[in-house]
């Protein structure tokens, strides 16, 4: 059971465990500190999740499951053999592939929400909704929201789409997800209701995703 005052402190506790891992990211450090690590980060971020992942699936009507990322790199193919990660991530996920997401480490506090990625189904319904009129608001709500956007993934435009079509940047993206960032400040007391307030910024983008993939 997570205790209250820990789902209150669990940003700035957090945080400072992540700075304390990234000076100290040796597995002696991190077994002479796993009780701290359950304590501060993960039973709070789990507590978190179940709750944001109920509250997500109340609003929009479909089953959403929700994943905490593991610390432990894959240092198999990297030169940097740093065993752990100094980020914590987690993921909200709907069966039709739309996702909420959130970071937090000693440098960002971020929120998310859309597709990372679709599938060649939807890549090509995003295609055909983001031609036509459908294209034209979903710029509109991108612009609207005030948030970051990726990068498009792909360097041009794909055919059979001309370089200079009106949605280019919209036809080069192989995944929409929105971002809002300089979240720590209002993680704290209640990191659960932050999140929500961040993703319903971030909803008409899934709502657009949700009517057109």
């Amino acid at each position: 059971m997570c205790a209250q005052s820990e789902v209150q402190a669990f940003a700035l506790r957090a945080r400072q465990f992540l700075q304390d891992l990234s000076s100290n990211n040796d597995h002696a450090w991190f077994r002479s500190n796993k009780r701290r690590y359950d304590t501060d980060v993960k039973r709070p971020a789990e507590h978190i999740l179940t709750g944001v992942a109920a509250a997500l699936a109340a609003r929009s009507g479909v089953p959403v499951r929700s994943k905490l990322f593991r610390l432990h790199r894959d240092i198999r193919f990297s030169e940097d053999k740093s065993p752990y990660l100094t980020h914590l991530h987690a993921a909200w996920s709907a069966p039709d592939g739309r996702g909420w997401y959130f970071g937090l480490s000693p440098d960002y506090a971020t929120a998310g929400a859309g597709m990372m990625r679709f599938d060649a189904e939807q890549t090509a319904r995003w295609r055909a909704a983001v031609t036509g009129p459908a294209g034209v608001d979903l710029a509109a709500h991108l612009e609207g929201i005030g948030a970051r956007l990726d990068p498009p993934a792909l360097a041009e435009v794909p055919p059979p789409f001309t370089p200079d079509h009106p949605q280019a940047p919209l036809l080069r993206r192989t995944g929409c997800v929105l971002w809002r960032d300089d979240l720590f400040d209002s993680l704290s007391p209640d990191p659960a209701k932050a999140l929500l307030s961040a993703f319903d910024r971030l909803a008409p983008l899934q709502d657009w995703l949700g009517a057109h993939l």
